[in-house]
């Protein structure tokens, strides 16, 4: 598409994850770029807003606005909307996240492909002063509790990864019961938790939500297709963005090389993706309990873990020195 050069020139200036113990203090510090696996790592605002730039003279977007209804026949789709008028399109992609309307619509509703991680997670932008190093992302686990303070592009922002106890009753749009269940949850955190929930009470808006898997048997229906979260996300990796942006290169290919019959075009897409996302998914599991370990005997297993990762890493560097 002609993008990555905007997106290096927007891509944040995170370089390394440091793990900190209960009381904040360092335990390991780990590379998470290298010259032989260059990553570039941007936000979403910014991902969205190149890929807008880039798209606009060749679609049409509608802000603003959502779907409410699909009916398709043999020849297209006809969609209504909240707000425009209604349009016949000849395929549907829903690319609308782990929520999706359009999944619920044409495919049942979300409790049919949702799988429960037991965790929560929670995120506030913070001010810009709000970290120190702005090429280190900070980790702060606790039994039950990960902390972390990411520096992003000019937006810090502060990540919450939980389990409730008991399971916190989940309505999307309570903020006060979001605000008070990370307060609860974070209540006896130390380093700068207090700090961190203070900015999560305090934001008018803060995101929060049920860490789920989305597993959906077949990603299409007729001329309708699912792209992204909306057909298999892993919540807990943080890698939809990158998987949509797959999904779509994969789509475009295939209905580019099956002209005329979409049919054939989705089933190879999918079989593409699926070698990607089915790894991710199966392993989900193991890592929500790496990742956010229960008791501090699977804490120490955890760092130990994250010890060796930054000895290899350390080690591959020299030896790319050397070379």
């Amino acid at each position: 598409m002609g993008v990555l050069p905007q997106l290096r020139g927007l891509a944040t200036r995170n370089r390394s994850l440091t793990l900190l113990d209960p009381d904040g203090r360092r335990i390991l510090r780990i590379p998470t770029t290298s010259d032989e696996a260059p990553a570039v790592e941007v936000t979403r605002a910014d991902l969205s807003e190149v890929l807008h730039q880039s798209a606009q003279a060749e679609a049409e977007f509608l802000f603003d606005d959502t779907v409410t209804a699909l009916d398709q026949d043999g020849g297209g789709v006809d969609v209504t909307f909240r707000r425009s008028a209604p349009r016949r399109f000849d395929l549907v992609v829903g690319a609308d996240g782990m929520h999706s309307t359009v999944r619920r619509l044409v495919f049942g509703p979300e409790r049919q492909f949702a799988g429960d991680l037991g965790l929560y997670g929670a995120t506030v932008p913070l001010e810009p002063d709000a970290v120190e190093d702005p090429s280190e992302m900070t980790m702060l686990t606790v039994p039950n509790r990960m902390l972390v303070l990411h520096p992003s592009r000019t937006t810090p922002l502060a990540i919450f990864t939980f389990r409730a106890a008991p399971p916190a009753p989940h309505d999307r749009k309570n903020i006060a019961l979001h605000k008070q269940t990370v307060a609860d949850a974070y209540a006896d955190v130390r380093w700068r938790a207090p700090e961190l929930v203070a900015a999560f009470r305090d934001h008018p808006a803060p995101y929060f939500d049920p860490l789920t898997t989305i597993r959906v048997p077949t990603w299409s229906r007729g001329r309708v297709v699912l792209l992204g979260d909306a057909a298999a996300a892993t919540a807990l990796l943080g890698d939809g963005s990158s998987m949509a942006m797959a999904g779509a290169y994969a789509l475009a290919e295939e209905l580019a090389a099956h002209p005329g019959d979409h049919a054939r075009a989705f089933a190879a897409y999918e079989s593409r993706l699926r070698r990607e996302t089915g790894p991710r998914q199966r392993r989900v599991g193991l890592l929500s309990r790496l990742m956010v370990p229960r008791t501090r005997p699977g804490l120490a297993v955890r760092n130990a873990v994250g010890r060796a990762v930054g000895r290899r890493n350390r080690s591959a560097s020299r030896e790319a020195v050397n070379r």
